[in-house]
């Protein structure tokens, strides 16, 4: 399955009679112009008159063709569902990107813009995507998405701490995941971790700092 195959499978749920283009190719557009700077709706108008020839060529349109608003394009992003999008993603990368023995691999969540409902009550819910991010080639190679009523950024990493395992390579986290747990699993997996350490863990962050101490000593 190469990116556009993976695209095209991606159910368009739209009412058939008002389409008038395909949403693969509105999804292609939107990821080509995010990809080189081209950050929201006007922005994306502006790329595919920028790089209209080409965008005909690559993808054999017609050449009359009149590419989406940004109206279409704000609709789209709207009604997106992210998880089919994560799921068939993943499903490319483990085809595509690779993962070399021994590189550092960052595990991060990030929560999805306009998904927060709730206010600041304790009934708040948005949707958020955990990353996990070569440093080497500056690629993301799985996703994840989560509701925070439903699932917790711990949970989600180590579910792809395990998806992980054998690669022996290095996975670097926030303080949030400095937890027996998760680090356990991880060493479990045949990987090992750089993790940030708070005061908070006043205990720890006194054995590492003594442990450093030390080290420079020697």
């Amino acid at each position: 399955m190469n990116l556009i195959e993976a695209i095209k499978s991606v159910p368009d749920h739209r009412h058939a009679r008002g389409i008038r283009h395909e949403l693969w190719l509105i999804l292609t557009i939107i990821l080509l112009g995010s990809c080189t700077g081209y950050w929201g709706y006007k922005p994306l108008v502006e790329f595919t008159k920028n790089h209209r020839k080409t965008l005909i060529k690559l993808f054999k349109l017609p050449s009359d063709i009149r590419f989406p608003s940004d109206s279409t394009f704000r609709n789209i992003i709207q009604s997106l569902d992210f998880e089919i999008l994560a799921v068939l993603f993943n499903v490319w990368s483990q085809q595509e990107l690779s993962i070399d023995e021994g590189e550092l691999m960052a595990m991060d969540g990030k929560s999805l813009k306009s998904t927060s409902v709730g206010g600041n009550s304790s009934y708040q819910n948005f949707v958020s995507i955990v990353s996990v991010y070569s440093h080497n080639h500056g690629w993301v190679v799985r996703h994840q998405v989560i509701e925070n009523k439903h699932s917790s950024e711990l949970e989600v990493v180590e579910e792809l701490v395990q998806k992980l395992s054998g690669k022996k390579v290095v996975i670097t986290l926030d303080a949030l995941h400095c937890q027996k747990k998760t680090l356990a699993l991880i060493i479990k997996s045949g990987n090992d971790y750089i993790v940030t350490l708070k005061k908070n863990q006043l205990n720890l962050f006194k054995a590492a700092n003594k442990l450093v101490s030390y080290t420079l000593c020697i």
